[in-house]
Parts: structure tokens; sequence; C-alpha cells
């Protein structure tokens, strides 16, 4: 391979928050801001830059690392030696095996989430609209997007929920199933509330009531997600429409007693109800469990099946770590057949020559011949070109295989055919 690979990068792990937020690079991924030119020893680049990571991957000749963490600093107006005690810089294979790993979201900081994978497209799609990849980093990242598929495909690394909100969600359609032709209800307008309509939304509730002291939250926040707001004071008449219901409120007394479900249960017929209580203290009477027909979860009950499922997503990340080590390997080969591209165009180029110099001799002695006794000679000599060409070629792409690696198979065969005029060159003599 003429060019090294390189990934220079910060994370959650080496990096507080407010040093991510000061070296992000969400402004300079266009073509007039582009952080890492393809100049110098950079010949290509990447930038990934979101709240937990900015990294850079580039391709190129000499100081790559070096230039990349300079450009990344000025670009941040600081100089490199602040930047650096924050940064990682894998080379090569590493580099590789660390791309594979983040895009499969293994190196995430919740092990499995999908968001990482989309945002690795999008930073892909900015770089090829400012030119700045090229054969190895196209290569390498559709490369990780295809080990991401199979990581998801063969492992269960995403398939359990590890958030409070979507873990509630999940729970919920343990019980009702198809949640399409249910309702759902947030008490509470907060943060935790908006994650839990995102996720009963994906899921396809019919709709949602959001019930909040502030109107206008309430109202906000239902406009978000296609629902209907609720005065906080006429929550208790709406319960009897909704299958589930989440609240997350800031008070300091439960707002949902046993005695106010019985007489909902009453009016539902003892239809099924599923209430999430993801509020500390509780919004929500734990006598309220004790009632037929009734399901309550409170966020000790939700952070056990987060935990449980972090483990066996943490089962599942040994699987996955085993596919991008795969993929890293048959990445390294392709690499290293790169290596031997110039020594088969020569020895092709060779051979190709050879036989029409023959091939002139040859209808020079013959004399005058017709189109198709020429076009019988000029397929003969193809083919026997092809032939001669193609055990050297195949000796030369099994290096790729080879633990002994390419290089003295391109030494061999370069010498062996003469390819670099070291010796006599080609003539009817020799």
């Amino acid at each position: 391979m003429d060019c090294d690979i390189f990934l220079v990068g910060l994370n959650h792990r080496t990096a507080s928050v407010d040093v991510r937020e000061r070296f992000a690079l969400v402004n300079h991924c266009d073509e007039e801001h582009w952080a890492v030119p393809c100049v110098g020893a950079v010949s290509e680049s990447v930038i990934l830059s979101t709240c937990n990571r900015v990294e850079l991957l580039a391709a190129g000749n000499g100081d790559v690392a070096g230039q990349v963490l300079e450009n990344w600093a000025v670009a941040r107006g600081a100089k490199p030696e602040e930047l650096k005690p924050y940064v990682y810089v894998h080379k090569n294979l590493e580099a590789v095996r660390h791309l594979f790993s983040v895009a499969s979201s293994l190196d995430s900081m919740v092990l499995g989430e999908p968001q990482i994978l989309g945002q690795l497209k999008t930073a892909y799609r900015k770089a090829v609209k400012c030119h700045a990849t090229g054969v190895i980093l196209n290569r390498l990242v559709h490369k990780a997007f295809s080990v991401a598929k199979r990581v998801r495909t063969e492992t269960a690394v995403a398939s359990s929920a590890v958030s409070i909100s979507y873990a509630a969600v999940e729970l919920a359609k343990r019980i009702f199933g198809d949640m399409k032709t249910h309702k759902a209800m947030l008490v509470g307008a907060g943060e935790m509330a908006e994650l839990a309509a995102m996720h009963l939304l994906q899921s396809g509730i019919d709709e949602i009531l959001v019930a909040n002291r502030t109107l206008e939250r309430g109202q906000e926040l239902a406009k978000q997600f296609k629902g209907r707001a609720i005065p906080f004071e006429d929550m208790a008449e709406h319960l009897t429409e909704v299958d589930i219901i989440i609240t997350s409120t800031g008070s300091q007394e439960p707002i949902i007693r046993a005695r106010d479900i019985r007489a909902v249960l009453k009016a539902r017929k003892n239809r099924p109800m599923f209430f999430i209580d993801i509020a500390v203290p509780r919004d929500i009477d734990p006598d309220v469990n004790g009632l037929d027909n009734v399901y309550l979860y409170d966020i000790d009950d939700l952070k056990e099946v987060v935990e449980e499922n972090l483990a066996t997503r943490r089962d599942e990340a040994a699987k996955a770590a085993d596919i991008v080590n795969e993929e890293v390997l048959l990445f390294s080969r392709w690499l290293s057949s790169l290596d031997v591209q110039p020594t088969i165009v020569d020895l092709i180029q060779r051979g190709e020559r050879m036989g029409q110099e023959e091939l002139a001799k040859t209808l020079k002695r013959l004399g005058p011949v017709n189109d198709e006794t020429r076009d019988a000679l000029e397929a003969l000599v193809g083919a026997l070109v092809r032939k001669l060409n193609h055990d050297p070629i195949m000796f030369l792409k099994r290096g790729s295989m080879s633990q002994e690696g390419n290089g003295p198979r391109i030494s061999i065969a370069r010498r062996i055919f003469n390819l670099d005029k070291t010796g006599c060159p080609y003539s009817e003599e020799h």
C-alpha cells in the first residue's frame, strides 16, 4: 500500500463534555470550511463529529497524524499541544478495527445504540461532497457500513432496551402486542417524557395524550409528536381513554392513587392498564399494583430490566468483536492486494508488448494476409499472453493470503521478468 491510514480522535472516554464541545467540528464539514484539507501528507479524509466523539479518518504519506492534529486545532482556534492530551491515534489496521467498532456501536457510550451508524453515513456523504475521499477511504467506509450490518444481523447487540424510556415502551409492547390499536398518556413533559414519546411513536402507538402542569409546554410536546394536550387538572377523566400511562412529574406526593384507578377500571370494563412511573419521588401510589388488570413499573423495576439487557449486550458484544476481527483481516488482504497491482499491470503490459512485437515480425515474414487470418493470429497471441501471465499473477495475488506478505513475491516477480529493466531488456537475442 502506497499510503497509511490514520484515525485521530477523542471521545467520551478521553475528554469531558466541555473539551468535546471546544474541539467539535460540526461547522467545519463543508467545502468552504473542510477542517482537514487533502494537501501535503493528507490525500483523503473523513470527519465524524458528534456529541460523544470527534474522529478524523485520513489516508496519506508522511506525518499524516501530525498534519491532521494541527489542522484540527487551528480550525478550533487552538494550538496542537492544547488538543494532544485528549487525543488517541490509530494507524493502519488498528485504525480499521476502531472504525469498524465505532460503526457497529461497540465503542459507543450506550453499547449497541443505532444512531452512530447514521452519523457516520452523514459524515461520509459530506466528505464525498467535498471531494475529500478516494480509493482507500471509499472502500474502508463502505466496508464499515457492511460490518455494522453484519453485527446487527448476526448478533443481538442492539436488540435489548438500555434506556429507561426505551425499556418502558418495550415492556408495554410485551403486554399489548400490536401498539397501533392503543393510546398512551404522558403525565409531565420533561426530557424523560419526550424520550418516551419518541419511542412510543416509533412503536406505532395510535395516539399520545400529554398532561402537564404548564399547558403551553404540554401543547409544545404534543405538537412535536402529533399528539393531544389536555389540562393537567382534567387528567383523571381522560384515564379511561388510554391503555399506557407514563408519569414523570416533579410532584412530592402521588398524583395517581388506587381509589382513583378502581373507578377508571370499572368504566373501562377491566381492560388492562399499564403504568410506568419514572419519577422520583414516585407519582403513582404503589397500591395501584395490587389492582386486577393493572401493571405498574417504577424506575427501580426498569433499571433492573436495563441492567439485564446491558449484560446481554455485553455478551453479544464479544460475538460482534469476532466479526470485526474477521472483517479487519479481509480488509487487510484487500490493502495488501493494492501493493501487487503495479507489478501485475507491468507484467500484463510486458506480455502484451512482447506479443505485439512477435506478431508484427510474423506478419512481416508471411507477407500480405487477409483480415480473417490477421484476426486469428491476434487472438492466438492474446490467448498465449494471458495464459503465460496467469500463473505469475496468481503467485503475486496469493501473497496477500500468506504470512510473508506481498513484498518478497513482488521482488521475485520483478527480477524474474526484468520489469525494472535492471538486466538485459527483451530482444530477439534474449
